[in-house]
């Protein structure tokens, strides 16, 4: 069989499987640790996590990394992955392990496994959008994922939504991941305890309204919390707002949504579903595009990273 290791490089956590490349959704073993601060812990932490997975010598590598990996896998910078920059993950692994490892954008190697085996398989033009610590994304245009003229495509997160608003990791005010990710719903339950609301979720959280964190805002708006639901209220309209600018800019026939905030789809989804059209031009005149959960939860982004390995990193 086969056989390639894939790890999500995530700002908290890292993930790898081992899989088979011709089945891609069958998950032969898989590990998560922390995601440690500076080049030289996540190296370390990258090897032993590589090497725990039991894939043999030979078994090649493939990493999906939070920001900007250059077509030479050069790791360029990131806002969620502090205190690591410009160093040539793949190569430096690589040589540590003795064997070949290649690097990529995190939403581009989740969008590489769910549109070959995922909830936008079969389709030609769409956009994946992974909504977690941050939001990552990939392009898939005429069946093919767009990488950009240096590899940089698919950082909506960090489209300025609001010049007064929130500071960013990357130094700006107002990206669009300040409102619109897993730290962004936290920020927006913060902002209605310390105004007096969401009584049960700081209930949730300890009873510190700081302690807050989007967890605890779906935990209560599943419990029928109507503070909890207008939360969640608007924080899908800040999700719909930047997806509604994607299917003005793309044209694309599908929005898949993954990463860890949808874990919460069984509140989240409906309330996104209804807010794009009335933001996107010209919704009643033209198809609506479909919005859907990721298919592989979780493991999309390191599945990608195995499948982009697999296939020699092209």
């Amino acid at each position: 069989m086969p056989h390639a290791v894939g790890v999500d490089v995530g700002g908290t956590k890292m993930l790898g499987v081992l899989i088979d490349t011709d089945a891609p959704t069958e998950v032969l073993s898989a590990e998560k640790v922390p995601t440690p601060r500076g080049t030289d812990a996540v190296l370390d932490a990258l090897t032993v996590l590589v090497s725990s997975l039991d894939s043999g010598p030979g078994v090649p590598v493939g990493l999906g990394v939070p920001g900007l990996v250059d077509r030479d896998d050069r790791f360029r910078y990131g806002p969620n992955l502090p205190d690591v920059e410009d160093v040539a993950l793949g190569s430096v692994l690589g040589g540590r392990l003795g064997r070949r490892v290649v690097a990529d954008n995190d939403g581009t190697c989740a969008t590489i496994a769910e549109f070959r085996a995922g909830a936008g398989a079969g389709c030609a033009d769409g956009v994946l959008l992974t909504i977690g610590t941050g939001i990552g994304s990939g392009i898939v245009v005429d069946g093919r994922v767009r990488h950009g003229a240096n590899g940089f495509a698919g950082e909506p997160g960090h489209m300025v939504v609001d010049r007064n608003g929130p500071l960013c990791p990357c130094g700006r005010r107002g990206c669009w991941e300040r409102f619109a990710s897993g730290s962004g719903l936290g920020r927006l339950g913060r902002d209605a305890a310390v105004a007096g609301r969401l009584v049960d979720s700081v209930r949730r959280a300890g009873g510190e309204t700081e302690a807050v964190r989007g967890e605890h805002v779906v935990s209560s708006a599943r419990a029928g919390d109507t503070d909890a639901g207008l939360v969640l209220d608007e924080f899908a309209w800040w999700l719909a707002a930047g997806i509604a600018n994607l299917i003005d800019l793309l044209d694309p026939s599908i929005v898949v949504l993954g990463g860890g905030v949808m874990e919460a789809a069984d509140v989240l989804l409906d309330r996104v579903r209804s807010a794009v059209p009335p933001q996107v031009l010209g919704a009643p005149h033209r198809p609506e595009v479909e919005v859907v959960a990721a298919g592989l939860g979780e493991r999309a982004g390191a599945i990608g990273a195995a499948l982009l390995a697999g296939a020699g990193g092209d």
